[in-house]
């Protein structure tokens, strides 16, 4: 269909309004080809169904061909084209129905496991709380005091001025600054860059909120203004005569801008994904600086670390996560708009497969990233109910019957069995309200510069106001980006067929800005022009109004013209998830006319100030219209409500809301930073630069490295006792055990191979190779290619391997190697760090590791334990059932000599479901864990879910404040499941081309494909051709190691 552009854009047309091509009716007219008309399917089952203007053009161009033979071969090839879209429709349909009702059997399923796991019986606790106690909405219009009450807010300043809280906000995408924001600039900078903005802003504002940080991307493209690009930039406060807040010197809301991702590009959101871990090493490093600075400015021993880190859209939700695993504090989360109900909508409309809309969108990585907040957060933040009973539950994480039995146990003190759910709590987004002042003289419908206090009107007015005949009349208001979903066109229409609305009113569209049509998005312009074509239709001249620049200053104004007409505001999308520019035009004084699906209904439940309406019924929109517009006193009435309710949704309301919910968190901080002995203003906190901190680390264990673990007797001189194990788990080598003293190991600090400094370059090995011997060659030869006559003390290595400890004791033994040739151990896929003990190479029968222990309680949080274990025993016993392999079981229990991974032996892996499956059975039962298919599918290592080797090492830049930008990484072509972890962000990596190739069977059936995050043309990773020694020193010169 090349070159007929007017056929797609056509049948495009008639998928959206999706009716009559569907029935049976057409589909039997377009079988029966013995007397098949195409003019008479047209005219009958599609024209006269259908009011388009498009359509019915499209409809005459190919009637006016006059071959008789062409014309019919065209209309018939169209018909045949809409019946195969339609055919597409009902399979895309079909199979998303068996998708959801298998969803469905396995969450019941589930559910009635988790259930007979909580064994004791709390049905009546249980039904105590439902999915609307998650909110106070419907009860709070008359109820709280209004927020301009000055003797309330001192209240709560009297109560919090002893506080000094830290908190981080992160929103990636778009174009954020405090002041001028383009709003409508993009799809990506939108209600989420004013939301988050005015939130920082007002936290800043808050008595006991010492410093908020607002996180983004820093941008330097030449097509964006030169602001994005500062890397800090201070919010004012709202209100700045307010006495109460006091700033301390580096106090307030700040915006910081990380660099991450093209230094001189601007992208969206969809191609962010490879940048992320860019973007977490970042502001790991900003954090951990500034929490050092705001600890010494309050007077405290111990850095300020954030109370809290709360994630923005799923970007943001998953940076977020990883954030609060590497520094061990609370996260919360705002979905803003949820890939899992656009990806429902999406398949709705029946054009697209799950396939074409994942590669478009990235829209299983979204969901994915979405999931992930869900395991992490200790509260997920919405705007209405609406978010959490329709949207929410559509996710694996989240099932609000089970949510609400664990709540139950939670009251009564009962074990939850290792399973958990986060709050859904409904706090609507706030707005300032000081200096809107909704004025009598508003009322008097007179539009001029006749106002008695002489100020000139804003020019935004007369360019609104230049469209019209008569600008006296009452101005109906929408203010939406021209996006399909924001069902502009249905308002036009509406406005257009209602006679008396027309003379009544006028309409005001601000449709964001532009320049020229052509330059606008397909999708925009689309709806743009449709627009353009109806009013011509309507022939709406002189009163419809659609201006094409504005300012978001100009934004009030607006509101304000339509006040004094004595205007309506309408947003009439299809889906809205909150509506905020509902509260802004009730807070000028304007009734409102909102769709019944999602936000509005909570919003008008609370002010009461306008008409719901559906937005698919275009009669309804025009009915509820005219009835505001014809009608003064219902108009009054409505304006009335509006202004006394509006305070309910102010930024102070919301900030209060909000800081009670993070001060009822559990705290979780970094847990050697609550020791008063840790010595924090050092030049130096390195490993090597002071051991002093290291009584943190766990020597009251008493540990065999055959994998049983022992807690000691608690005495002053708690031991470590170690036993050597063969890689084959069946010749066991008993070692003389060490009693190491605390002291006696302090002493011993100097000489240990912890004595690299800061700057030290560090070498990771990270290959995932299933065989021992290749891992052992592979390391050695690393570790001769980094290590040379010149820089032997300036260079560390690090094995990050899913091997256990005592596969690594044994690996090391066989090679010749010493545990002292290395900086620390990460084991069982970032399960575990072990560190060397400097004894070993003064005594053979010295213990060579210790474990850290503080890196247990970074990762103990939603660690299921016996739970998760028992869950995970069933799913090995059903497929052991299912599969009965003659070759033995399929999975078989493995010892991984740790209380924080449970492991299982693959004996096949084709009869082994994915990784996903395995993910998603755990999120359904809520449990919170991270699933690894490693070593070459012959082994699954399920730990914590804030740990892994990624996050492993960033725990180490933490801990002992290693320099990301001096680690190297090396990987193999491909890895574990955790492979796309280890690549990306700011440490440097060596790919190791043909190892570990095998490994891509992993990766085959992934809920998103690996090049979707997996970073390109990354400056900071380079491939080696072989894995030998010369050809990894020049890799290493090309990343600006072993030079000279």
């Amino acid at each position: 269909m090349a070159g007929n552009d007017w056929i797609n854009s056509y049948l495009e047309a008639i998928l959206d309004v999706d009716a009559g091509i569907n029935d049976q009716k057409s589909s039997l007219l377009l079988r029966e080809r013995g007397r098949f008309s195409p003019a008479q399917y047209f005219v009958e089952e599609v024209i006269t169904g259908f009011d388009e203007t498009d359509l019915h053009r499209s409809w005459v161009r190919a009637s006016a061909i006059r071959n008789s033979e062409e014309r019919n071969t065209r209309l018939e090839n169209m018909c045949w084209r809409i019946w195969n879209l339609a055919r597409k429709k009902k399979r895309i349909e079909g199979e998303e129905a068996q998708r959801k009702n298998k969803r469905h059997s396995e969450r019941e399923r589930a559910r009635r496991e988790a259930t007979a796991d909580m064994s004791e019986d709390l049905s009546e606790g249980e039904k105590g709380d439902t999915v609307g106690d998650l909110t106070r909405v419907d009860s709070i219009r008359g109820r709280m005091p209004r927020v301009s009450s000055v003797d309330m807010m001192a209240n709560w300043a009297s109560q919090n001025e002893e506080k000094k809280l830290y908190l981080v906000l992160i929103s990636l995408h778009g174009l954020i600054r405090g002041e001028n924001m383009e709003l409508g600039r993009d799809s990506d900078t939108g209600g989420q860059v004013k939301y988050v903005v005015e939130l920082a802003r007002a936290l800043g504002a808050m008595p006991g909120v010492y410093r908020v940080d607002l996180l983004t991307r820093q941008v330097s493209a030449p097509d964006v203004d030169w602001t994005y690009s500062e890397p800090t930039e201070m919010l004012n406060p709202p209100n700045p005569d307010n006495p109460m807040n006091e700033i301390g010197e580096s106090g307030g809301a700040y915006i910081i801008r990380i660099p991450f991702g093209p230094k001189d590009k601007y992208i969206s959101k969809e191609l962010l994904w490879p940048h992320i871990p860019e973007f977490i090493d970042g502001a790991l490093s900003h954090i951990v600086q500034i929490s050092k600075v705001l600890g010494k400015q309050i007077g405290s021993r111990e850095p300020l670390w954030p109370v809290a880190i709360h994630g923005h859209y799923a970007d943001a939700g998953n940076s977020a996560a990883l954030l609060s695993g590497a520094l061990n504090v609370p996260m919360i989360f705002t979905g803003h708009s949820l890939g899992q109900d656009k990806l429902e909508q999406l398949l709705k409309q029946g054009r697209q497969s799950r396939e074409e809309i994942n590669a478009m969108y990235k829209i299983m990585r979204r969901i994915e990233g979405e999931e992930i907040s869900l395991d992490v957060s200790e509260v997920i933040i919405t705007s209405t109910r609406q978010e959490i009973e329709e949207q929410w539950r559509l996710y694996d994480g989240f099932d609000p019957v089970l949510g609400r039995k664990l709540r139950a146990r939670i009251k009564r003190n009962v074990s939850c069995y290792g399973r958990s759910m986060p709050r859904m709590v409904v706090i609507p987004p706030g707005m300032e309200f000081h200096h809107i002042i909704p004025h009598d003289g508003d009322m008097d419908g007179e539009v001029g510069n006749e106002d008695s206090s002489g100020t000139p009107d804003p020019p935004i007015w007369s360019e609104i106001m230049r469209f019209f005949s008569n600008p006296r009349k009452p101005m109906i208001l929408a203010l939406a980006r021209p996006d399909p979903k924001k069902n502009l066109i249905t308002l036009v229409k509406a406005f257009g067929e209602c006679r008396q609305l027309r003379e009544l009113a006028n309409l005001t569209l601000i449709m964001g800005n532009r320049d020229a049509i052509d330059e606008m998005s397909t999708t925009n312009s689309s709806v743009l022009l449709s627009i353009l074509k109806l009013i011509d239709k309507y022939d709406l001249y002189g009163l419809v109004a659609y201006p094409k620049h504005h300012k978001q200053s100009d934004v009030p104004d607006i509101y304000r013209l339509a006040a004094k007409t004595k205007g309506v505001f309408i947003n009439p999308a299809f889906i809205e998830p909150f509506g905020l520019t509902l509260i802004e035009a009730a807070a000028y004084g304007l009734p409102i006319v909102a769709t019944t699906n999602g936000g509005p209904v909570d919003i008008h439940r609370v002010l009461d100030n306008g008409v719901l309406v559906d937005p698919h019924n275009q009669q309804s929109i025009a009915d509820a219209l005219l009835k505001l517009v014809a009608d003064k006193q219902l108009w009054a009435r409505c304006r009335e409500h509006g202004l006394n309710n509006i305070h309910l949704f102010s930024w102070p309301e919301h900030c209060k809301a909000y800081l009670a919910r993070v001060m009822s968190f559990k705290q979780r901080l970094p847990k050697w930073s609550r020791n008063n002995d840790v010595h924090t203003d050092s030049e130096s906190d390195a490993p090597g630069d002071s051991l002093r901190d290291i009584h943190d680390l766990s020597l009251n264990l008493n540990m065999s490295l055959d994998g049983e673990m022992n807690e000691g007797n608690g005495s002053s001189n708690n031991a470590l006792t170690c036993r050597e194990n063969a890689i084959d788990g069946k010749n066991q080598v008993n070692s003389a055990a060490l009693t190491l003293s605390l002291d006696e190991y302090m002493d011993k600090s100097e000489s240990s191979k912890f004595s690299a400094s800061r700057n030290k370059v560090i070498h990771v090995i990270a290959i995932d190779c299933d065989s021992a011997a290749d891992i052992l060659n592979i390391t050695k030869t690393i570790i001769e290619a980094g290590r040379t006559d010149k820089n032997a003390d300036s260079v560390s290595f690090i094995l990050s391997t899913a091997s256990t400890l005592s596969e690594i004791n044994s690996l090391l033994n066989t090679g010749g190697l010493k545990p002292s040739d290395f900086l620390a151990f990460i084991c069982n896929s970032g399960g575990e760090i072990y560190y060397p003990s400097p004894d070993s190479e003064e005594n053979s029968s010295g213990s060579p590791y210790i474990v850290d222990s503080d890196y247990h309680s970074h990762t103990e949080y939603h660690w299921g334990k016996e739970s998760l274990r028992n869950t995970l025993v069933r799913w090995a016993t059903s497929i052991n059932d299912q599969t009965k392999d003659k070759d033995g079981p399929v999975l078989s229990e493995d010892n991984s000599g740790s209380s924080h991974c449970y492991a299982y032996k693959v004996n096949n892996l084709a009869l082994v479901p994915p990784f996903k499956e395995l993910r998603r059975l755990m999120r359904i039962q809520a449990l919170r864990c991270h699933a690894v298919y490693c070593q070459n599918g012959t082994r699954i290592n399920v730990i914590p879910v804030l740990a892994s080797r990624a996050q492993a090492l960033r725990y180490l830049y933490v801990r002992w404040g290693i320099d990301l930008s001096n680690v190297i990484v090396f990987v193999g072509e491909c890895g574990d499941t955790d492979y796309e972890g280890l690549l990306g962000g700011i440490h440097k990596t060596v790919i190791l081309k043909g190892v570990c190739r095998d490994a891509s069977k992993l990766h085959t059936n992934r809920s998103y494909p690996l090049e979707h995050v997996l970073p390109t043309d990354h400056p900071y990773t380079v491939e080696c051709e072989q894995c030998n020694m010369d050809d990894i020193r020049a890799s290493l010169g090309k990343l600006g190691f072993n030079k000279g």
